[in-house]
């Protein structure tokens, strides 16, 4: 299974910076099993979440040149809010660092103005064919997820 933890990116200046919300509904999966008297989302989950929108800036910024970005490191995590059921998510990270193959983030998640969670994230890139430049099955991947940016996207981006 699959979790595409982000609904919107409201905002992404490549090289800086990105906004994206994830907006939580009753009808998650997980939240059958995640406290089903009090659902809230996992905090693994919101670390996920706040992955995949640095995810998503790295990949912007270098016009998808790689076909995998993954969490490589999470330092600091601090957890101090929950997200409930119809409750927004939104999440703004900043790009500290991009060299080689490693992006460094300060990013943080944000429910009705309290911060809910907060980290520095280490994302690693690479394209599955271990090339610098993708092969056929990395642009497959690549595609894809210029596809899935496409509806992810702000209008005006």
């Amino acid at each position: 299974m699959k979790f595409i933890l982000i609904d919107r990116i409201t905002e992404i200046q490549p090289g800086e910076s990105i906004k994206a919300t994830k907006c939580l509904s009753l009808a998650e999966e997980y939240l059958q099993d995640h406290f089903p008297r009090f659902p809230v989302m996992p905090g693994v989950l919101m670390l996920e979440a706040m992955t995949q929108t640095c995810a998503w800036l790295v990949r912007v910024t270098e016009d998808f040149s790689h076909s995998v970005v993954i969490l490589q490191e999470a330092r600091n995590v601090k957890y101090a809010d929950f997200v409930e059921p119809g409750g927004v998510l939104e999440v703004s990270a900043t790009m500290m660092k991009h060299e080689d193959k490693i992006s460094k983030f300060k990013v943080q998640g944000v429910v009705d103005g309290n911060v809910a969670v907060s980290a520095r994230i280490t994302l690693q890139r690479y394209n599955v064919s271990g090339d610098a430049l993708p092969n056929s099955t990395d642009m497959l991947a690549i595609n894809k997820l210029r596809q899935q940016l496409k509806l992810l996207k702000p209008p005006a981006f």
